[in-house]
C-alpha cells in the first residue's frame, strides 16, 4: 500500500510539475465550453436544443486530453525520466499502472467539468429550451463524459507507450481523430458502415453527441446501442494500454 501510494504521488508530481498539462487542461475545458456557448447562441430553429446537442463539442476537449496523456508519457522517454523511474521500479508494470491511474483520474474529472459545464452553459445561453435532465439517456449524455474522457486518457497513455515519441504519437492521434475519422465516411459504398465502427464515433454515440452529425450524413442504423458502444470504445482503449505495457516491459527504456 505504501509503495502504491508513493508511486501515485510520484506520478502526480511529474504530471503537474510543468506548465504543459495546465495549458492542456485549460484548453480542453475552454474549447468545448466556448463552442457550446456559440452554438446555442447562434443556432437556428432547425437545430433542436437537446441535452445531447450540448455535448457536441466534447470531442474537442477529448482530443486535447489525449494530447495531454501523450505528453505526460512519451515525454518521459524523450527526456530520460522514464529510465530513472524503471530503475526505481524494476518490474515497470506498477509504475505504468500508477501513471494511467493518475492520468485517467484527471481525465475523469475533466470529463465531468466538460459534461456539466457544457450543459450548464447551454442552459444559461438558451434559458427557454427544455434542457432539464429528465431521463437516464440525458444523464448519460452529461455524466457519461467522465467515463469517455477517462478511457480516452487510457488510450493516450497506451499510444505513447507503443510509439515512445511525442512527435510520432501526436501525429498518429491527430491524424486519426481529425482526418481519418472525418473522411472515412465519404468512401463510396462502405464508408458509412466503416464510420459506425470508428472509436471516437463510438464514444460520441454513448453520450448522444453524434445525433446531429448522423442525421446530416444519413448514416445507417447504429449496429450497437449506447452501452454497447461504450464497451467497444473501452475495449479499444484498454487494448492499446495493455499492448503498450507489454511492449514497454520487454524493451529498453
Amino acid at each position: 500500500m505504501t509503495t502504491a501510494t508513493n508511486l501515485l504521488r510520484a506520478e502526480r508530481i511529474k504530471l503537474f510539475s510543468t506548465r504543459a498539462p495546465w495549458w492542456c487542461l485549460a484548453l480542453a475545458l475552454a474549447a468545448p465550453l466556448g463552442f457550446t456557448a456559440l452554438f446555442f447562441a447562434l443556432a437556428g430553429p432547425e437545430i433542436p436544443p437537446t441535452v445531447g446537442n450540448t455535448q457536441l463539442a466534447s470531442g474537442n476537449g477529448r482530443t486535447v486530453l489525449v494530447v495531454l496523456a501523450i505528453l505526460a508519457t512519451a515525454a518521459e522517454f524523450n527526456w530520460g525520466t522514464m529510465r530513472l523511474t524503471f530503475q526505481a521500479v524494476p518490474s515497470r508494470v506498477p509504475a505504468l499502472l500508477a501513471k494511467v491511474v493518475v492520468v485517467g483520474a484527471v481525465g475523469a474529472g475533466l470529463g465531468l467539468l466538460v459534461g456539466f459545464g457544457s450543459w450548464g452553459l447551454a442552459t444559461l445561453v438558451n434559458p427557454d429550451a427544455d434542457l432539464a435532465l429528465h431521463s437516464g439517456a440525458e444523464w448519460r449524455s452529461v455524466l457519461g463524459q467522465s467515463l469517455v474522457f477517462l478511457l480516452a486518457a487510457v488510450a493516450g497513455v497506451g499510444v505513447a507507450l507503443l510509439l515512445r515519441s511525442v512527435a510520432f504519437a501526436l501525429t498518429a492521434v491527430l491524424v486519426w481523430t481529425q482526418v481519418l475519422e472525418a473522411v472515412v465516411v465519404f468512401i463510396p459504398g462502405a464508408g458509412k458502415h466503416i464510420y459506425q465502427w470508428m472509436p471516437f464515433h463510438a464514444a460520441d454515440q454513448f453520450v448522444g453527441a453524434g445525433g446531429l452529425g448522423a442525421g446530416a450524413l444519413q448514416l445507417p442504423a447504429a449496429p450497437l446501442g449506447p452501452w454497447g458502444y461504450l464497451g467497444y470504445f473501452a475495449a479499444i482503449c484498454v487494448a492499446l494500454f495493455v499492448a503498450g505495457v507489454l511492449v514497454t516491459a520487454k524493451r529498453d527504456a
